[in-house]
C-alpha cells in the first residue's frame, strides 16, 4: 500500500484514539486479533491463524503488535510497519498468550477482547490473566468506525463506482436460457475485473428466488420475462466495501410486478431523502416502511432498511426500527427497501453516507428497472 494511503486511511494518531477510548470505558488494554477492528487501526490485514497475532493496546502504555516469527515480514511491510507501533514476535516454543500478559503495564481487571477472536484465543488470554474479566471491544471501537473520515469515504466512493461498472455489464450477461450460476460466475470475474481485491457475495435471484432477499445461484434457468435481483460486492484493495443491488428483466414482466416495482422506487428516495444529520436511523427505515405500507405491501417488506458499511460489508450504524441513536456526518450505509410478493422480487440499493447537510450516495448508475432484450 502506498504511503500516502497509509497515512489517510490509517493515521498514526487512530493508536491514541483507540488508547484514549480504552481509557474512557474503564478497560485497562484492548487486544486485537486478526479481523477489521485490526486493520482499522492499523492497516494490517494479517492472516487469521492458530498462531497467535495479536495488537495490544494498553490504556496507559505505548501499543505494541504481537505476530508469530514466521508473519513478521509481512506484518514489517504493512502500514502497521510505517506506523511506530512496535512488532514483538514470537517464536514457535514461545507461549505467546504468556507474553502479553507480562508485557501488559498496571493491575488489569478489565481487558476488551476482539468481537471476531476466535474463542480458542479468548480462553487462552482468559488463562494468562485470570484476574481480568473480558468483554468485547467492539463497543470501544464502534464509536470510532461508525464516523467515516474523508478518506474513508473516498474509499467507498471508489467501491461504489467499481460496482457501478459491474451493473453496467450485467445486461449482457443476462440471457433467457442461461442459469443462475452462470451469470453469477461472469459478474464474479467482473467484480474482479472492475478493481475489487475480492467477491464478497452475488446474489442473482430470478423469478420467485428474487423474492428470497438472500438467495444464493442456483441451477435455474432464467425465462423470457422474468424479473432478476442482481446484489453484488466486494472489498477493494484499500479494505473498504461496495454493496448494491439494481433490477433486471429478461423482456417484459409482468403487470404486477411493474407496479410495485414503481412503489419500491418511491420508497427507496423517500428512504435517501430523509438522510440528515440528527435523524434517527429509525426514521429512515419508516420513510421506506411507510411508503410500502401505503401500497399494501407491509408484509412484503420484511428486513431492516439498511446496514452501515466499510472495511466490513456489515457494520454500524443499522438504518431498523428501534435505532435511535441521531445519524451524524461521516456515518455510511445502505439504503435498500425491497417487496417480496413471492412470485418474484425487488430491491433497490444504494450506499450513501451522511453529510452535514443531507447526504452523498456513493453508487450513481440509474434505480429504474432494466430490461434485456
Amino acid at each position: 500500500m502506498e504511503t500516502g494511503v497509509t497515512t489517510e486511511l490509517y493515521p498514526r494518531e487512530r493508536l491514541g484514539l483507540v488508547r484514549d477510548a480504552a481509557a474512557k470505558a474503564g478497560l485497562g488494554a484492548v487486544l486485537l486479533t486478526p479481523g477489521p477492528d485490526l486493520r482499522y487501526v492499523t492497516g494490517y490485514d494479517a492472516k487469521q491463524l492458530e498462531r497467535l497475532t495479536c495488537l495490544v493496546v494498553p490504556a496507559g502504555g505505548e501499543a505494541f503488535l504481537v505476530v508469530p516469527r514466521l508473519e513478521l515480514p509481512a506484518a514489517q511491510a504493512s502500514p502497521a510497519g510505517s506506523l511506530g507501533v512496535e512488532l514483538v514476535p514470537w517464536d514457535e516454543t514461545d507461549d505467546p498468550y504468556a507474553l502479553v500478559a507480562r508485557r501488559v503495564p498496571g493491575d488489569l481487571s478489565t481487558v476488551g477482547v476482539a468481537d471476531r477472536m476466535w474463542a480458542v484465543m479468548a480462553l487462552r488470554f482468559r488463562a494468562a490473566m485470570p484476574a481480568a474479566e473480558q468483554v468485547a471491544a467492539g463497543g470501544v471501537l464502534r464509536e470510532l468506525r461508525m464516523r467515516k473520515s474523508p478518506a474513508e469515504v473516498a474509499a467507498l466512493r471508489e467501491a461504489g463506482a467499481a460496482i457501478d461498472r459491474v451493473h453496467r455489464r450485467v445486461p449482457g450477461m443476462l440471457t433467457a436460457g442461461r442459469t443462475e450460476r452462470e451469470v453469477a460466475r461472469d459478474i464474479a470475474d467482473a467484480i474482479t475485473a472492475e478493481g475489487h481485491a475480492q467477491v464478497d457475495f452475488v446474489i442473482v435471484g430470478s423469478g420467485p428466488n428474487g423474492a428470497n432477499p438472500h438467495a444464493e445461484p442456483t441451477d435455474r434457468v432464467i425465462r423470457p420475462g422474468e424479473p432478476v435481483v442482481v446484489d453484488i460486492g466486494g472489498t477493494m484493495p484499500s479494505g473498504y466495501c461496495s454493496d448494491s443491488t439494481r433490477n433486471y428483466c429478461v423482456g417484459e414482466p409482468p403487470a404486477e410486478y411493474r407496479a410495485y416495482f414503481e412503489v419500491l422506487e418511491e420508497a427507496q428516495r423517500a428512504s435517501c431523502a430523509a438522510v440528515r444529520p440528527g435523524v434517527t436511523p429509525e426514521a429512515v427505515d419508516a420513510a421506506a416502511r411507510d411508503v410500502i405500507a401505503a401500497a399494501g405491501h407491509a408484509a412484503d417488506f420484511f428486513h431492516r432498511t439498511g446496514h452501515g458499511i466499510g472495511l466490513e460489508s456489515h457494520e454500524d450504524p443499522y438504518i431498523v426500527a428501534g435505532n435511535l441513536e441521531p445519524l451524524e456526518p461521516g456515518m455510511a450505509f445502505s439504503i435498500e427497501p425491497g417487496i417480496y410478493p413471492g412470485p418474484h422480487g425487488a430491491r433497490i440499493e444504494d450506499i450513501v453516507v451522511c453529510t452535514e447537510d443531507g447526504h452523498e450516495p456513493m453508487n450513481v448508475t440509474g434505480h429504474g428497472l432494466v430490461i434485456v432484450d
